[in-house]
């Protein structure tokens, strides 16, 4: 194949979602300030449309983090993409100031990643799922190394092959079920909860349970509890009670960005701290506003002894079988030793994600990237994983890069920066290849190593 004819590009990014829509945009910002130098790119999505937590878009389900912290003001405060550019543009500024909030509702939020994503349409492809990397070949004399993935369009579409010096993985999180418990229409992940519930029956449902001690686990008990008034709502909590999120400013700080140099340059003992302090920023914590509202309702009824909300603290699932149209849970208290069940018309698992794991991706291409002590990938501070010397492309991850960077290597709250990061190494890196002269940075990276 004649290498001038091959579809190729300075990167190419796998998942179209928050980090690499913010990734895009630091990429066209760097040719808006360096016109001479534009960077290529282009986007493969799996799903039909973007989307982003769709399933979890519940009424007056509010953000965690601050509008600020969208896909640009950190890196660019002047971007036209910032959150307040989109309420610009929707003539609802005034209104939001008026609202006096730092937390959109994530309904608002959403129709701002999306009025975002509606200027990149020539540069992403939906329906399009990224199935293998790998080294290509005929790479002419002088030519820069490239990889080559392998696209498959559409459901039954063929599969393309395009060529890219470097791509940026972000594929998302995988929901996480308990060991032996498969989904199916009455059985769910809470992240497809909106989608499956809106197939049943709202009648059919006389008795719910959610699994789960995080945020999602409490906004659906909430939201089961305020939909299904003829139903009973069960709350299996692992632990004795939900955890409040530790927001503070002096605990907020760890999702700053001058925060992932401490944890990436930090000793281990650095790093565990992080961990052991700070989970409660993010992990299996949910906001005091829904906290208290669900205590509220749970001592209501218990005034008006007409009780439907139900909490199973110190519990967990121990099996799951279908009767009929009825789930039977087999549930284990640390409270009570004997074995309990519960028979229920949808169940619900709020029970997490894992973090995003590169390796099926890469196929053969994973033996050149170095691993540590522990078997995890090794990346450097922009984020490119450490690959051997035969290697010479850079492998982004946006996401599964906690044991690396810290709490923020796939959350949003750090999404701009860490673009910026991103889409400055690539540049970087081209240039030292190509033209051997400096560039104008994109975003804050911190010391490189």
């Amino acid at each position: 194949m004649d290498p001038s004819a091959r579809e190729t590009y300075d990167v190419v990014g796998i998942g179209f979602g928050p980090s690499n829509l913010s990734l895009a945009i630091a990429l066209e910002e760097h040719e808006a300030n360096v016109p001479a130098r534009p960077i290529s790119a282009a986007f493969f999505e799996r799903q039909p449309s973007f989307g982003w937590h769709r399933n979890m878009l519940l009424p007056a389900a509010t953000m965690q983090i601050s509008f600020l912290k969208d896909l640009a003001t950190f890196r660019n405060p002047v971007s036209r993409y910032s959150f307040i550019a989109y309420l610009h543009a929707a003539d609802r500024l005034v209104q939001f100031v008026n609202n006096q909030t730092f937390f959109p509702t994530r309904q608002e939020f959403h129709q701002y990643l999306e009025w975002a994503e509606s200027s990149f349409s020539d540069r992403v492809s939906y329906n399009s799922e990224v199935t293998a990397i790998r080294r290509a070949t005929g790479t002419g004399p002088g030519e820069p190394e490239c990889l080559q993935i392998e696209v498959r369009d559409g459901i039954g579409g063929g599969c393309r092959l395009v060529h890219a010096r470097n791509v940026a993985i972000s594929t998302g999180l995988v929901p996480r079920m308990p060991a032996g418990v498969e989904r199916d229409d009455r059985v769910w992940h809470s992240s497809e909860f909106l989608e499956k519930y809106g197939q049943v029956d709202p009648n059919a449902l006389k008795s719910v349970a959610v699994v789960g001690a995080g945020q999602s686990a409490a906004e659906i008990t909430r939201f089961l509890h305020d939909a299904l008034p003829h139903a009973r709502v069960f709350a299996v909590v692992p632990s004795y009670g939900y955890s409040v999120a530790d927001d503070t400013p002096f605990a907020n700080r760890v999702f700053d960005p001058s925060a992932v140099d401490d944890y990436y340059f930090g000793t281990e003992q650095t790093r565990e701290a992080f961990w052991r302090y700070h989970r409660n920023t993010n992990y299996s914590v949910v906001d005091d506003e829904i906290i208290r509202d669900l205590h509220q309702r749970s001592y209501d009824e218990d005034v008006r002894n007409d009780r439907r909300l139900h909490f199973l603290n110190l519990t967990r699932v121990d099996d799951v079988q279908r009767i009929g149209t009825e789930i039977r849970v087999g549930l284990r208290s640390l409270i009570d030793v004997e074995a309990q069940t519960l028979d229920v018309d949808a169940l619900v698992f709020a029970t997490g994600y894992g973090a995003m794991q590169p390796t099926g991706l890469l196929g053969d291409l994973d033996r050149y990237c170095l691993r540590d002590a522990a078997g995890r990938h090794r990346a450097e501070r922009d984020y490119r994983l450490v690959t051997t010397p035969e290697l010479s492309c850079g492998i982004y991850l946006q996401g599964g890069t906690e044991h690396t960077h810290g709490l923020t290597s796939s959350l949003l709250s750090n999404v701009a920066v860490r673009s910026g990061e991103i889409a400055d190494s690539i540049v970087r890196r081209r240039v030292e290849e190509h033209e051997h002269e400096p560039v104008a940075s994109l975003g804050t990276a911190g010391r490189t190593g």
